[in-house]
């Protein structure tokens, strides 16, 4: 009996002595299981990291710090709103009214090889446009928008620079307009409160047909919804979703019902086939890196490895879309192209590419026009990169930490 104990102690002590060793020295590492995955956030920082403090410089630590930073955000009035009270409610505040004080600047100046001054009406949106900032460097934080008395929210919360591409449109009384790539909707909704969209005139959707293969949720040759006042489209069905919560949310009901905009999910790429010389003004906010989010949000972030393809085909989509923007205009018409991104492979190397691929292939002259004058009126609210070959940037500065906004006005001259 005592040997049965012995010998039970014995291999106790054996196992406790075996569970001693470590998991680690018994099996070969399984790497795939047992490493944390890389964050994409982090891969979007050292891609970040390797290509724009070229790009940038010495100025590329200080944008570094600011897009790592907590972004400076702007309150788009709503004009369907109790807009006087709003207004006077953000004034309390402390914030102001930016593009009221740029319009109240006076005209710009010439640009170099420019025999006269833009006009004031070539570049300003409509003194319906009204959004709120605080000064540099102040922190402060807008109170988040509620329900008005009106039944819609009262303000917009955007990054104030986002409104910068919709200024450059310069669009008029009358103008018929398209926003390509609309969602998730806040320059759809800046474009409809200056009130000066109208329907087009040209090419009719209600009586026009669309092949399969340009239109997701269309059965071949479905007829198409007639024009609204702003045409409003996105590729993605879960974005124009979010496209239409803002609309629903900011627009009331009676103005929706009048298909006062038109909301679709098209290859935004075959634009110039379905509506041709027809808008006045497009504005084409292209997918892109989307900097800033990058740096931040994990959920759907461009730098994930599986999308590591759609990341290396973008400045290829961008050029794609801005040819089929410019070929949607009429002639004589505008198109401001804009992304979210520094990088000048997505930005004037794109423009420059869409100008070239149009005059070889349609024998299209398209003339960018310069845009120094918004730098002088909008430097008191932004951070400028001062080198751009063409358009303009907005850089994140600690003071004023808007942005990045990239954009440039071109006019279709045939």
């Amino acid at each position: 009996m005592a040997a049965l104990v012995v010998r039970g102690v014995r291999d106790m002590l054996k196992r406790a002595d075996f569970a001693t060793v470590s998991r680690r020295h018994r099996h070969k590492k399984k790497w795939a299981t047992t490493e944390p995955k890389f964050p994409a956030t982090r891969l979007a920082l050292q891609n970040f990291d390797m290509t724009y403090s070229v790009q940038f410089g010495d100025l590329w630590p200080s944008i570094r710090v600011s897009l790592l930073s907590e972004q400076k955000y702007g309150a788009l009035v709503n004009n369907f709103a109790a807009r006087d009270h709003v207004s006077a409610e953000l004034e309390q505040l402390s914030a102001r009214d930016f593009v009221k004080e740029a319009i109240s600047h006076g005209k710009p100046e010439p640009e170099n090889g420019q025999t006269a001054a833009p006009s004031l009406a070539s570049w300003a949106c409509s003194p319906n446009l009204q959004c709120f900032t605080f000064a540099r460097g102040d922190v402060s934080r807008f109170p988040p928008a509620r329900l008005g008395s009106l039944g819609v929210m009262d303000y917009y919360l955007m990054d104030a620079a986002s409104l910068l591409p919709v200024l450059a449109l310069g669009l008029q009384p009358g103008d018929t307009v398209l926003d390509l790539c609309a969602a998730p909707g806040g320059k759809t909704l800046a474009l409809l409160q200056t009130g000066c969209c109208r329907k087009s005139e040209g090419w009719c959707l209600g009586q026009g047909r669309l092949p399969t293969s340009s239109c997701q949720g269309h059965t071949e040759y479905d007829e198409l919804p007639g024009p609204g006042n702003l045409a409003a489209n996105d590729l993605s069905t879960s974005r124009t979703g979010r496209l239409q919560k803002v609309l629903h949310s900011y627009v009331p009901q009676d103005i929706r019902d009048k298909n006062r905009v038109r909301v679709t999910s098209w290859d935004g790429r075959k634009w110039g086939e379905l509506e041709g010389d027809t808008y006045d003004r497009v504005l084409v906010d292209v997918p892109c890196t989307t900097d800033r989010h990058s740096l931040h949000e994990e959920e759907n972030n461009i730098f994930q490895r599986s999308r590591k393809k759609e990341r290396q085909m973008l400045p290829m989509l961008q050029v794609q879309l801005l040819a089929a923007g410019l070929l949607a205009t009429k002639p004589g018409g505008h198109v401001v192209y804009s992304t979210c991104s520094l990088s000048h492979l997505q930005n004037e190397y794109v423009v420059q590419g869409a100008i070239e691929l149009l005059a070889n292939q349609y024998s299209m002259e398209v003339q960018v026009e310069g845009l120094t004058h918004f730098r002088k009126l909008f430097m008191d609210t932004f951070s400028f990169f001062p080198s751009c070959q063409v358009g303009e940037l907005v850089i994140p500065n600690l003071m004023a930490n808007f942005g990045p906004m990239y954009f440039c006005k071109m006019c279709r001259m045939t």
